[in-house]
């Protein structure tokens, strides 16, 4: 294999890992609540700056950064299902309303830190690790890229276990099959939307930092919640292997495309295989047949 082959696949790698930490909170979100939440933006923006501002001015150390970012972007996901979307679940709201509620909430997330003192201004993270990149032959590795594939990785494994292990993960497996065959064998549904917007809001926060240690920080960097959404359409809402799949096929297409044509035509080959998902396999790789899609 040829050495631009070979960092392309690695750069791919990485991307596709961070994409997949956006794209499961899009399914879990989706696969229970059946509508998707594109607020999830929103989130991954908080997110990026918790953790910018945890290195500058509280200057704690990195992984601690890192925590606080997940816990607060956990705890922002929650209180927007609390405060936009549980009001619309109990008063049985079509699902068209829930889309509109998230995307005014992502609108209304970014103003806000565009008005306050934080304001439109580009942020870089401060050099946490060496820039210098690890040589392996003549593939060079870098250590942002290295470390936003482990820590992707280490947190998928920690939701597939979540998911397939524990109770928490058969009560949310029963809640995406039937909410209300769940509630009549005792599920606390209300309890499982709580935990499912608060994985996806830790995941998100971990993505938003990763993202923003690798390029920058700024109001609009939740938008790249829309190639997570193209890899979940992709691998299949509802489907956390699917959303994963997608996840990593999507950075590693980008990637080529950029490394043998030209980096101007990786959204367009993105939005090109949405196109061509929703035309001839709504469903994706791994999804579910539904009658509503959003």
């Amino acid at each position: 294999m040829s050495g631009l082959f070979l960092q392309q696949v690695i750069n791919g790698l990485s991307i596709g890992s961070v994409y997949a930490l956006m794209a499961v909170g899009y399914s879990l979100v989706y696969s229970i609540m059946n509508f998707s939440n594109f607020a999830h933006g929103g989130v991954i923006m908080i997110g990026a700056y918790i953790g910018y501002f945890c290195l500058t001015l509280l200057k704690v150390p990195f992984f601690i950064a890192f925590l606080i970012s997940a816990i607060g972007a956990g705890l922002l996901a929650v209180a927007m299902e609390r405060i936009v979307y549980r009001p619309l679940r109990k008063r049985n709201a079509p699902f068209l309303y829930f889309i509109i509620s998230a995307m005014g909430a992502s609108i209304f997330l970014e103003n806000v830190v565009i008005a306050s003192p934080i304001g439109p201004t580009f942020r870089s993270y401060p050099a946490v690790f060496s820039t210098t990149p690890i040589m392996l032959g003549n593939v060079a590795l870098g250590r942002i890229d290295l470390l936003m594939f482990v820590i992707s990785a280490i947190s998928l494994i920690g939701l597939v276990y979540i998911i397939e292990k524990t109770k928490v993960g058969l009560s949310i497996r029963a809640t995406s099959y039937s909410i209300k065959g769940s509630t009549l064998m005792g599920v606390n549904v209300d309890m499982v939307i709580f935990i499912i917007f608060a994985l996806g809001g830790i995941l998100a926060g971990l993505a938003g930092m990763l993202f923003g240690m690798k390029y920058t920080v700024y109001p609009q960097i939740g938008n790249i919640t829309t190639k997570s959404f193209i890899a979940a359409v992709f691998g299949g809402l509802g489907s956390l292997p699917g959303a994963v799949i997608g996840s990593i096929l999507l950075g590693l297409i980008e990637t080529m495309v950029s490394g043998y044509f030209s980096s101007q035509y990786r959204d367009l080959i993105a939005f090109a295989l949405l196109i061509l998902v929703l035309v001839f396999k709504p469903t994706g790789l791994m999804g579910k047949s539904t009658e509503d899609k959003a």
